[in-house]
């Protein structure tokens, strides 16, 4: 770390500097880290985008992020290994931009005041000060942002997405007059 530089202004440093590079690969930076490993340091990235985050992404971010360390003396001279990562499905919800990205998603809910729920994202507001509507017992249900104390996206490794033209319950939304059955045929 450059002398004098405390270690909450760095990482937030580093954000700032990689916001822009990253943002030009369709990414976010969701995380900075940076921690001592004996006489080096780990620094580790998380990102996300709109559309996920693939291998391919991963590999171009360690690149642009490696390059714009090299190309200034943020880091000083005290050795650094880069780990570049996706946001990673265990990580809490804390933006807007996370609701959107986990629209038709389960999610679990933690309240402000002590209480909790399970719903679906049906709907979320761009704005820091708006909410989401979630589907709770098949029913929406609002919520604003400043009530949700913690946000976690629940694995559903049995759902099943519905057919293309078809709603989640299994209904034909397609308009036309053939079943989806006589469309693949």
């Amino acid at each position: 770390m450059p002398p004098g530089q405390p270690h909450e202004a760095l990482t937030s440093r580093i954000e700032q500097v990689l916001a822009d590079p990253l943002t030009g690969l369709g990414l976010d930076v969701e995380a900075v880290e940076l921690t001592p490993a004996g006489k080096r340091r780990v620094l580790r990235v998380a990102v996300d985008g709109d559309d996920g985050v693939t291998l391919d992404d991963v590999a171009d971010a360690t690149r642009v992020v490696d390059e714009v360390l090299e190309s200034g003396d943020l880091m000083g001279e005290q050795p650094c290994t880069l780990e570049v990562t996706s946001r990673g499905v265990d990580r809490p919800l804390t933006l807007p931009r996370h609701w959107r990205r986990n629209t038709g998603r389960l999610v679990k809910v933690k309240r402000t005041d002590g209480s909790a729920l399970t719903g679906r994202v049906l709907e979320h507001d761009e704005d820091a000060d708006g909410g989401v509507v979630l589907e709770v017992s098949g029913r929406p249900q609002r919520l604003a942002y400043a009530d949700v104390s913690r946000a976690l996206v629940q694995v559903e490794l049995n759902r099943r997405e519905p057919a293309p033209g078809a709603a989640a319950d299994g209904t034909d939304t397609d308009n036309d007059t053939e079943t989806d059955e006589e469309d693949e045929a």
